[in-house]
Parts: C-alpha cells; sequence; structure tokens
C-alpha cells in the first residue's frame, strides 16, 4: 500500500475504541495505592513530595497491569526501584544542560535495547524515562533528590502491599490463559465436524505454556486445578484432527464419519465445561448426554482402525481433563528438589544471564531492536533541546511523548502517535474546564487526579487513545496539586506532544525497520522449523525403540514459534507502506497455507506414533534421510528466491508406497507431507505460472 493508504489505517486504529473486558476492582486498588501516597504527602509532607511520589505510585500501578506472568508484587517493586534510581541519576545531572542531555541519551539506548527482553521489559525501561523526565523539573537539593527518589520508591512499595493484602482473583490471569486454551480446542472441535481440514490458531496453547512457567516460589502455591489440564490439552489436539481427517482418520462420508462428528461435538462441551470450571475456580458440570456420547457401547465401536484409535485416545484424554480439573480449588502442589514438574521460569538473578544474551543478540545493525534503541535516542535528545529551546515551558513534555509514542514496528509508531496527540487533547481541554468553571483547591486536585487514575486502570486496554486521554487530565490535576494552573499547563502540553509525537514518526519515515523486505526469511525460518518438527516425527517411526518424546516436543515448540513470528511479522507487513519485490502477496499466502498444511499433517502422523515395541521401518528412515539431505538447500532457496527442490524425498516415496502400498499411517503422513512441500515449491517458484498453480491448488 502508499503512504497516504497506511497513514490512512494507523490513524484509524489509533482512533479506534475496543470493548473489552473491565476489572473494576483491579482498577479501585490500584487508585487506592495512589490516593494512600497522595493523601500522605499532603498531610505529613509538601504538594511537590506529594506530586513527585504519585508519579511512582502511577507507574508502578501502571505496570501490573502489563501482560506479565510474574506477581504483580514484584512487578511494581521492580518498577519502583528503576524508577528511583533513574530520577536520583537525573537530579544529578539536571543542574547541567549538556551533561542532561548525555545521560538522556545513554539511558535512551539503554531502554531502547530493553525491547530485546519483550515488551513488559520495554514498556518499564520507558516509564524510566518519562518519570525522570517529569521529577527533575520539580526543584530541590542533593539530599531533596534522593528523598525524591525515596518517596517514589515509597510509592511502588504502597501498590505491592495493597496487592498482597487484598488479593483479587488471584492466580486469575494463569486461569484465564488456560481455560482461553481449552475452549479454543472446544471451538476447534466443533469446526472439525463442518471442515475435517479446519486450521487451528496455536497462539492460546503458547499463552498457556508461558503462563504454566513458574518459579520454585509461585510452584509451591499453585492451585492443583492449573497443574494437569494444559498437558492433556497439549496432547488432545493432534488427537482431534486425527480423528476427523478424511485420509487418516474416519471416512469423509458414511456411519464412522457420523459418529466422529458426535464425538467432537461430545469433546468440545467437555472442554468448554472444564474451561469454565478453571475460570471460575468451581467443579466440572457435565449434561448426561454429553457423558452418554463418550462411552463406548457395549456391542463395540463403530470405528475401525486408525479413526478407532484416535476415538479411543481421546476418550481417555477427555477424562484426565476433567479428573485434573476437579482437585480442590484451594490445594496446592507441594514442591521438593526432586520433584520438577513445573516448567520452571528464571528467577530475578537468574535473568541477569538471559537478558545479557538478549542484548548481545540484537546489538547488530540489522536488528529492528537496535535500530528503534538508536532512533529513540535521538528523537528523545532532539526533542528535549528544541522543547527547552522554545518558549513555552515544560519542554520535556516533546521528549516524553516520543519516547513513550515509538515502537520498533511501523503501525505502533504511527498508531500511538495519532492515538497520544488525540486523547491527549481531549483530556487536557476536559480537565481544564473543570478546573476553569470550579477552581479546585488541593484536596480536589488530588481526588480529581486519583479518579482520572482510576479511569486509567479501568480502562486501559480498551485503547491508547482512552489512556491518553487520562494521563492528560491526570498530569493537569497532579500539577494543580503543586500550584501550576491549567491555563499554564494545556496549551504547551498540546504543542510539545504534536511537536513529539511528529519527530517520532520522522524519524521512523527517514530511518525506518520494514518487515516486509525479510518476510522470505521468516518464511524460511518457518520452513526449517517444521523441517525439524517433521524430521522427528519420522525418527520415531524409523527407530521407534529409540523413541524420545522429548525431542519431539521441543521440535513441535519450535515450529510453533517460527510459525507464530511469521504471521505476526507478515500482520506488521501488511500495514507497511513499501513492497515485497520477490514475494508477492498470493504467493506469501500460498506458501504460508502450504506450510500450514506441513505443520498438521505432521501433528496428523505424531498422533499415530509407534509404540517402542513396534518394529523399525527402514523406509522411514531412508525418507528421514532424503528429507534431512533436502532441507537445508531448501531453505537457502527460499532466502536466495531460488527454485525448490523436493525431488529426493520424492523419488524415496514412491519407492516406500510400491514396497508397502497407501494403507500405513506413516507412508500416507509421508506422502500428505511431500504434497505439503510441493505446494510450497509451487507458491515460491518464480514467473507467475507457479503461483497461479498454487492459488488453484488451494
Amino acid at each position: 500500500m502508499g503512504w497516504a493508504t497506511a497513514l490512512k489505517k494507523t490513524a484509524r486504529a489509533g482512533l479506534t475504541v475496543e470493548r473489552t473486558r473491565l476489572e473494576p476492582l483491579v482498577a479501585v486498588r490500584g487508585a487506592c495505592g495512589v490516593a494512600v501516597v497522595i493523601g500522605l504527602l499532603l498531610a505529613h509532607g509538601s504538594p511537590t513530595l506529594a506530586v513527585s511520589s504519585a508519579f511512582g505510585a502511577f507507574a508502578s500501578g501502571l505496570a501490573t497491569f502489563q501482560r506479565s506472568w510474574r506477581p504483580r508484587p514484584m512487578l511494581a517493586l521492580g518498577v519502583a526501584a528503576s524508577l528511583g534510581f533513574s530520577t536520583f541519576v537525573g537530579y544529578l545531572a539536571a543542574a547541567d544542560h549538556a551533561l542532561f542531555v548525555a545521560l538522556l541519551a545513554v539511558w535512551t539506548l539503554l531502554a531502547g535495547m530493553a525491547w530485546a527482553l519483550g515488551p513488559v521489559s520495554g514498556f518499564v525501561a520507558n516509564q524510566t524515562i518519562a518519570v525522570m523526565l517529569v521529577t527533575v523539573t520539580l526543584p530541590t537539593s542533593v539530599g531533596g533528590a534522593a528523598e525524591h527518589a525515596a518517596l517514589i520508591v515509597f510509592g511502588g512499595l504502597v501498590q505491592a502491599a495493597l496487592i498482597i493484602a487484598f488479593p483479587i482473583r488471584p492466580w486469575g490471569r494463569q486461569r484465564d490463559a488456560l481455560a482461553d486454551a481449552l475452549a479454543a480446542e472446544a471451538d476447534y472441535a466443533r469446526r472439525l465436524r463442518h471442515d475435517p481440514v479446519a486450521r487451528f490458531d496455536p497462539q492460546p496453547l503458547m499463552e498457556a505454556r508461558s503462563a504454566a512457567e513458574l518459579t520454585p516460589r509461585q510452584a509451591r502455591n499453585r492451585p492443583r486445578q492449573l497443574g494437569g489440564p494444559r498437558g492433556v490439552a497439549e496432547r488432545i489436539r493432534p488427537v482431534l484432527a486425527s480423528l476427523a481427517d478424511p485420509v487418516l482418520g474416519a471416512p469423509a462420508e458414511g456411519p464412522e464419519r457420523d459418529h466422529v462428528r458426535d464425538l467432537l461435538a461430545a469433546a468440545a462441551t467437555v472442554l468448554d465445561a472444564v474451561a469454565r470450571a478453571i475460570r471460575r475456580g468451581e467443579p466440572v458440570r457435565l449434561p448426561p448426554e454429553t457423558v452418554a456420547a463418550l462411552e463406548v457401547p457395549e456391542t463395540g465401536s463403530v470405528l475401525t482402525g486408525p479413526a478407532r484409535r484416535s476415538a479411543m485416545r481421546l476418550i481417555a484424554l477427555l477424562a484426565d481433563a476433567v479428573e485434573a480439573s476437579d482437585e480442590p480449588v484451594q490445594a496446592t502442589r507441594p514442591t521438593t528438589p526432586a520433584e520438577r514438574r513445573h516448567l520452571l521460569r528464571p528467577t530475578v538473578t537468574g535473568l541477569v544471564p538471559v537478558a545479557w544474551r538478549a542484548l548481545r543478540r540484537e546489538a547488530r545493525s540489522s536488528s529492528a531492536v537496535a535500530r528503534h534503541a538508536v532512533r529513540v535516542t535521538a528523537v528523545s535528545c532532539a526533542g528535549y533541546v528544541l522543547g527547552t529551546a522554545l518558549p513555552l515551558g515544560h519542554g520535556y513534555w516533546a521528549p516524553m511523548t516520543s519516547v513513550m509514542v515509538m515502537r520498533p514496528d511501523f503501525a505502533q509508531t504511527y498508531q500511538r502517535g495519532v492515538a497520544r496527540f488525540a486523547g491527549t487533547f481531549v483530556g487536557l481541554w476536559v480537565a481544564a474546564g473543570i478546573s476553569a468553571l470550579f477552581h479546585p483547591g488541593v484536596y480536589v486536585c488530588a481526588a480529581l487526579a486519583v479518579v482520572s487514575i482510576g479511569m486509567l486502570y479501568l480502562l486501559f486496554r480498551t485503547g491508547y487513545i482512552v489512556a491518553s486521554a487520562c494521563i492528560g487530565a491526570y498530569v493537569v490535576f497532579l500539577l494543580g496539586i503543586a500550584g501550576e494552573g491549567w491555563s499554564q499547563t494545556v496549551q504547551a502540553r498540546l504543542a510539545l506532544t504534536l511537536l513529539g509525537g511528529l519527530l517520532a514518526m520522522a524519524a521512523y519515515a527517514v530511518w525506518p525497520t520494514w518487515e516486509t523486505p525479510r518476510l522470505r526469511d521468516r518464511l524460511a525460518d518457518w520452513l526449517q522449523a517444521n523441517g525439524g518438527y517433521a524430521l522427528a516425527v519420522v525418527e520415531v517411526y524409523a527407530r521407534p525403540a529409540e523413541r524420545k518424546p522429548r525431542r519431539v516436543r521441543e521440535a513441535l515448540l519450535d515450529g510453533r514459534a517460527a510459525r507464530m513470528e511469521w504471521e505476526e511479522a507478515a500482520a506488521r507487513a501488511q500495514k507497511e507502506p513499501v513492497r515485497h519485490r520477490g514475494l508477492s502477496r498470493s504467493s506469501e499466502r500460498a506458501g504460508e497455507s502450504a506450510l500450514a498444511t506441513m505443520g498438521r499433517v505432521t501433528m496428523l502422523m505424531e498422533a499415530h506414533l509407534p509404540d517402542k515395541t513396534a518394529r523399525p521401518n527402514p523406509d522411514a528412515e531412508e525418507f528421514g534421510r532424503a528429507l534431512r539431505a533436502a532441507l537445508p538447500d531448501a531453505v537457502a532457496a527460499v532466502r536466495e528466491r531460488r527454485a525448490l527442490d523436493w525431488s529426493g524425498p520424492r523419488a524415496v516415496l514412491e519407492v516406500w508406497r510400491e514396497r508397502e502400498g497407501d494403507e500405513g499411517v506413516a507412508v500416507r503422513g509421508a506422502d500428505l507431507l511431500v504434497d505439503a512441500l510441493d505446494e510450497l515449491a509451487e507458491a515460491l517458484s518464480p514467473g507467475p505460472r507457479g503461483r497461479n498453480r498454487a492459488a488453484r491448488r488451494r
């Protein structure tokens, strides 16, 4: 798309307000943390100290709304500590303009690189810059700077204490993640009734796995309901697909297909019931007709062959899911050094080497994170210099806007830029109107600031424009506590917010990091991960006695992660005003379809893996050897825009079929696998003929 279309779409997305589930009790608790801090400092300190400490409580509370699986008190304390340190260092350099700009450059560069650790780390790092820019404008001495920093930390301590004292839905985010995964599988089972080859979005399963990663302290307190159903959910998905598949499961029509549809409907009901029980912390309730549909009739099953095996395994797995989720809600799982059944999450100290490796990995000129860090550093320094040079006052608002708006990708930066200005405009003028009409005093301004921050916490997930409006009103009322009138705030903030947003968007236009030119690399990564998953599964068929389920599992996770990276990259590329000269949109869709089919076929083969006592399969071993030999060149060919060659695996497959026929699950799965690889070769072949053939096959 062109620049005009891209800007129109990003502006529309930035101005969109979404409907989402609200958490009023959590919002009230966060607002109470800010109210406690402001009230204590107004009663026993000064308005300036109240304003300073309020920023710490506000930012610490805001961090607890981020999508992180770590305990909320730890997030509040971590943010408060980093805010206090950055504020104190900023105060020490604030007296010298050049020294402060140098400090701002170093700090912003580090904050930009923090996105290598994840979005939560990037958000927290941005908060440290924003709070430092604001608080250093409040006059004080070196001793006062330490006092300001301590009060900011105190704000975080108050938020952490409130979370501990008033827990609201403990483990609620983990419960929602697991329930969402089970509900997604229930929806998948229903879609399989009508479309036997329906696609499944693995994102809910990935979220549930991330939520299941625990520190040893968390593992000692985790409810039993969150311990077992996730593993069962992971095993149910391939069984559902293999049962519905017309090639490796039941026939497309007939009594067996009707019975499969009944089983899939019953499975969906059970999965929904388990998801509801986990989300609400209550026992599983199943209708009698669902239980009857999952019972094996005394006269024998209607299904035969692989479909019967899949049905029996599905019934057993559903029973395991119900049993695992019917445990007492308050009971906890004891954890000893000998029992490490949970997924380990690094402790705070254990994150240091992880963070260092992530930073080293992204410290290169081609990295989107590194380019973002350089961009945001240049913009923040330029914005600070320009803001202080203009006769408006509050010059820090321009760099603060740039830092809060800028993200490593084009769409988010431009969406947030538009939303920031529009939301700030609304919030400032609403707050200014209230101030002009009622002339509130110090304590009324404090109450209005708390109300504004409560609205922010409540409506945080509805859109950045709403959050910006609440923040704009909060700043007006908060500075009103310190004695600054609304007329001193509104016009300057609007002008400097516009300046900061324009600088951010201009910087991305001048030195962009486009995702579109890297789509072939993303596609090649997905092919390589899918190939590793297929090889791990084929090796089990070749040598069942050497079966290593962990290796298959890790290969599946790698393939799932590569698919999600591709989908996220493709979604970002669609919003960019550039084109990929070596990959058309039709080729992109066809290649994505082929690789999704490849992963699905491999998953179906995994659902029918032989036992360790089964005989080795030399043909499967020869096929795996041919696939392993062809895969590296194919991955390189995708990157280099060359034709893909799968003649080696195809030739071995033909010999295998001549020896075994089309009855074995392994050979039928290998046949479908090679078909998917051929579809990928046609989709990415040079010239329109290959793309047209791929489109017709789809």
